[in-house]
């Protein structure tokens, strides 16, 4: 038997038992993909992420994600919380930017921004967009419970996930939606979907809401690829400014919520900002 360091990080929340919580193990040298799925399995959060040295030249350290089923080359609130939990264990030093290799390449995480000690932020990967058919659409609204779209062509989003995105016509509408978890993770699956992030706009706040039952996730708290690519879908269809920012907010209907701050360039590139707390400290012994 071992024990590996290990923290558990809510994020998106400077407050503890708010936001998402990610669960973080420091000492991954050495295990195999199949120990590491099966601590996800054990974990049951939406992510679980493993610190290992890195291959790639310029790279911090290099980070693999899993949820409860399978692993995922790119997740924004994991890189988040692990970002802080490497700090934190002094891996690594946190007064500049951070270079994390993962499955979607080198992402770069900037620690304390905006002069809070506890903010982190990260810059999206260069995202794929593509269109599902109006039969697929049909579909998955049905499995949803309500009408797609909002006025906006639904997209779906790559960025390491793959995320149907969509606007519905009201804040309201969207926290009442109780979906068919299983109609839906078939349709992720036929689709190969990640899973689908709805969102509805109210006085300059934008609530969002993200399924993957496919993934072993019925529903995620507060989800950084999911809002990330929220702000990919605003983007294109006119919904959002290039080269301006705005806030975001998830996990009113599981009692966590968390506030998610997004902030594009001129040239349309997206960041993801949120703050991190640790809830648990400690070792994960592993036979």
């Amino acid at each position: 038997m071992s024990n590996r360091r290990y923290k558990v990080v809510d994020v998106f929340s400077d407050r503890p038992l708010l936001g998402n919580p990610v669960a973080v193990v420091l000492d991954a040298a050495g295990l195999s993909t199949a120990e590491m799925q099966t601590i996800a399995r054990w974990t049951q959060l939406s992510e679980t992420t493993f610190v290992l040295p890195p291959i790639q030249n310029g790279a911090d350290y290099l980070l693999r994600i899993f949820t409860p089923y399978s692993e995922l080359p790119f997740a924004g609130h994991p890189t988040l919380g692990s970002a802080h939990a490497v700090i934190e264990a002094g891996l690594v030093q946190g007064d500049r930017p951070l270079v994390q290799e993962c499955g979607r390449g080198l992402v770069i995480v900037e620690p304390r921004v905006l002069q809070c000690s506890s903010r982190y932020r990260l810059a999206l990967p260069a995202a794929e967009v593509s269109v599902l058919s109006d039969e697929a659409l049909a579909e998955i609204a049905s499995a949803l419970g309500i009408s797609l779209g909002g006025g906006s062509l639904p997209l779906v989003v790559d960025v390491g996930p793959r995320w149907l995105v969509a606007q519905v016509g009201s804040v309201a509408s969207l926290l009442a939606l109780r979906p068919d978890y299983a109609a839906l993770a078939a349709l992720e699956q036929r689709h190969q979907l990640t899973g689908v992030t709805l969102y509805a706009c109210e006085n300059e706040v934008v609530e969002t809401r993200s399924f993957a039952p496919s993934q072993g996730v019925i529903e995620d708290p507060v989800c950084g690829s999911g809002n990330g690519a929220v702000a990919v879908h605003r983007l294109r269809s006119a919904g959002l400014t290039a080269g301006t920012g705005y806030r975001a907010e998830q996990g009113q209907t599981l009692g966590r919520r968390g506030r998610i701050y997004i902030d594009t360039s001129a040239a349309g590139d997206v960041w993801i900002a949120g703050d991190c707390c640790t809830t648990i400290t400690g070792t994960v012994t592993i036979d």
